[in-house]
């Protein structure tokens, strides 16, 4: 079976492929000596064909595996990563039966849905800024906001500690402390920093959708599959 309708591809994407890891990972777990294309190191940016021999840590990488998307409302306390040495990790925590990954990360104080899925190239599409894919969040204060505090969100903040202005989101007012915000970027702790910035502090921060996914009643702590018209439509909006 030939990947993506050619005989040819990139190392990283083939292992993203399988199901192994994202290409990021897979760039990682290459450059560390960890894979072996046909008995030798791999390097970054070889290309592999489809029957090359491609081993992980000595085991042999073989045939595609079934795609999983996973919608998750992640408690808060537990860690979106991959890595197992770390406590409280997601993938402990789901203890699903076979290998998936977190699409990007919702810090350890935050809670609601984060997706997770064996396809690397969902999680490239969905991660890319440049595809503005909108996240939407229910954020909660220390104390009540002001018009200004909603006007200067709306259009964007410079961010002292990472050196860049966010975008333009939209802003619903819940009550005088609680607002839900829709971000098209994934900057690192960005809706914590934004207010941090205006002189806030968050005390609590919901994810509730990513792209067409919504998190709606799932319990805190369980996951359900993502299929059916609803992957239909995330990999249409992904151009995938």
């Amino acid at each position: 079976m030939l990947l993506y309708g050619g005989n040819i591809i990139r190392l990283n994407k083939y292992l993203s492929a399988k199901g192994v890891c994202s290409r990021r990972e897979a760039d990682r777990l290459i450059d560390s000596g960890k894979v072996t294309v046909n008995g030798e190191i791999a390097t970054l940016g070889c290309q592999v064909e489809e029957d090359d021999d491609v081993r992980l840590n000595g085991q042999r990488i073989t045939g595609d595996v079934e795609p999983v998307v996973l919608a998750f409302n992640k408690p808060v306390g537990i860690v979106c990563t991959s890595e197992k040495r770390e406590k409280d990790n997601i993938i402990d925590y789901i203890n699903y039966p076979t290998r998936i990954y977190p699409v990007g990360r919702l810090d350890k104080d935050s809670s609601g849905l984060i997706l997770l899925t064996n396809r690397g190239e969902l999680v490239n599409g969905i991660l890319k800024a440049r595809n503005y894919h909108e996240k939407e969040y229910i954020v909660t204060l220390d104390r009540a906001y002001s018009k200004e505090f909603l006007a200067n969100m709306r259009h964007g903040i410079y961010l002292s500690e990472l050196g860049v202005k966010t975008r333009e989101s939209i802003i619903k007012t819940i009550d005088d402390k609680t607002f839900s915000i829709i971000l098209t970027q994934g900057l690192n702790r960005q809706i914590r920093r934004m207010c941090k910035e205006l002189g806030y502090r968050v005390v609590k921060l919901k994810r509730i959708r990513v792209m067409n996914i919504k998190l709606g009643n799932l319990p805190k702590g369980e996951y359900r599959e993502v299929k059916g018209e609803e992957l239909d439509k995330l990999i249409s909006m992904l151009g995938e």
